[in-house]
């Protein structure tokens, strides 16, 4: 059955879909993380009790979706060994290291200051607890760093050289982390993060509201992501486009794919909003566009040249289809984002940000938003980076492991398998915790204490009401 089957499509789809299943869990965490920090910074800073209640309240997703986002992340670097090792051969010596940087200061940070986040605050004080969430916020932030210096080095390489066994080891350290694309993809990234949390807490807001607008903590919680929304998106959209000019410099092809340009266009390219790319026939056919606007967006004049796929050779083309249509169904996502941010500012103006109801029920549907829209920017950018793994330099047929398509697909239809269980199961316990309301004197994730501490503490010297007591 799997005779005609290649093992390369194969281990592609392996990986994208491991990838895009981990992908949402540090989106949402390095949010997520920053969020619990500002409870617990205006906590302190003000007293209310509405603010500590959420830090309790959100503390236990976030360490679900903490350790769903390690476990489903660990497999990755175990198939560059077994589906791409040719790619890990030659890449080895310039991203070995940042993977390493990426384990021993944002991921020994996070795990250090991790269990004292979760259940160290009656045990240190509130000052060193939150000097903890700090610490554990600035490490997923430190994460997203080292993680896009390795993806943006295979999309823009640079400060490398090529040995005699044709593997790319590093000549300048500093070209390397920081090459042309880092800045623009670390700002992208970390604001979809951000607004990933604000839509997923605004929509939890907005679900409790629509059950009871009273309710102290769904009204705190929706207004804090409705700022986050009105405020963040629209800085998303020009870092989006800087990112797009950016891309255009660097991964001409890759644009060429997003916008459709199969054809050059000497005097002004049109801006194809929808349509249905033809790869073979090289066009896209049913197009709606708006002339001479592609150019004025990307070279900021309307009767700008810009160049089509036709000035590519055809084995360099990546697989226009899926890069057009995710690329939209990223861009109309965000305009939602920016459509609810200012709605929210229309409402607030008005008085009626906890009392309209259409305004929450739009929030409620644009939870899942932020995740969508993170995956197919990711799909934007790594398809659009085909066929190579190293931009220009190495084609992805050149980097996979000699398998045989049996053997990869066993190991799919298992992480298939697994993956939907696992994680489907630790999702539908998120979601339960989001249909609790919020409230005053939210619990923790405080553990009672211990009945008996590893031969430390003897059962005897502690009282029913788990005082400590001499020992006799």
């Amino acid at each position: 059955m799997l005779a005609n089957v290649d093992a390369l499509l194969l281990a592609r789809c392996q990986f994208g879909f491991t990838v895009a299943f981990h992908i949402v869990f540090p989106a949402f965490s390095i949010g997520l993380a920053s969020y619990l920090a500002v409870l617990e910074g205006l906590w302190l800073a003000t007293g209310r009790q509405v603010f500590i209640d959420l830090f309790h309240y959100w503390i236990k997703i976030f360490a679900i979706a903490f350790a769903m986002g390690v476990v489903s992340g660990l497999v990755m670097s175990y198939q560059f060994g077994t589906n791409w090792s040719v790619y890990a051969d030659k890449t080895g010596p310039v991203l070995g290291p940042l993977m390493a940087y990426e384990v021993l200061s944002a991921f020994f940070l996070e795990a250090g200051f991790l269990g004292v986040m979760l259940f160290g605050m009656s045990k240190v004080g509130p000052r060193l607890h939150f000097l903890a969430t700090l610490m554990v916020a600035i490490g997923t932030f430190f994460s997203a760093f080292w993680i896009l210096s390795v993806n943006s080095w295979m999309q823009t390489p640079q400060g490398h050289a090529v040995n005699a066994a044709g593997q790319f080891v590093p000549a300048d350290w500093w070209a390397i982390i920081f090459n042309p694309s880092f800045p623009y993809r670390l700002v992208h990234m970390v604001l979809a993060a951000y607004l990933t949390t604000a839509l997923v807490v605004g929509a939890v807001g907005a679900w409790h509201l629509l059950r009871n607008r009273t309710n102290g903590g769904a009204r705190t919680m929706f207004s804090m992501a409705m700022w986050m929304l009105a405020v963040v998106a629209p800085i998303q959209i020009l870092a989006g486009d800087a990112h797009g000019l950016n891309t255009l410099e660097h991964q001409p092809t890759k644009v060429m794919a997003m916008e459709g340009h199969f054809e050059s266009h000497p005097d002004g390219a049109p801006l194809i909003l929808f349509g249905l790319p033809d790869q073979e026939a090289g066009t896209v056919r049913y197009a709606v566009e708006v002339p001479k606007l592609s150019s004025l967006i990307l070279k900021h004049g309307l009767n700008e040249p810009l160049k089509g796929l036709d000035t590519v050779p055809r084995e360099n083309w990546p697989p226009v289809p899926v890069v057009f249509w995710s690329f939209r169904v990223m861009v109309s996502l965000g305009m939602l984002m920016l459509l609810l941010g200012c709605l929210s500012l229309l409402a607030r103006f008005k008085g009626k940000l906890y009392q309209w109801a259409p305004l929450h029920r739009f929030a409620l549907a644009m939870g899942p938003a932020g995740f969508v829209a993170v995956v197919a920017g990711w799909i934007t950018t790594e398809v659009g980076r085909q066929p190579f793994t190293v931009y220009g330099l190495l084609r992805t047929a050149e980097s996979a492991s000699p398998l045989q398509a049996p053997a990869v697909a066993a190991s799919l239809t298992a992480f298939v398998l697994v993956y939907f269980a696992v994680f489907g199961m630790g999702i539908l316990y998120i979601l339960h915790l989001m249909a609790k309301s919020p409230h005053r004197d939210e619990a923790g994730l405080e553990p009672g204490t211990p009945i008996r501490t590893a031969g430390i503490t003897p059962a005897s010297s502690i009282g029913s009401d788990h005082a400590l007591r001499p020992a006799e």
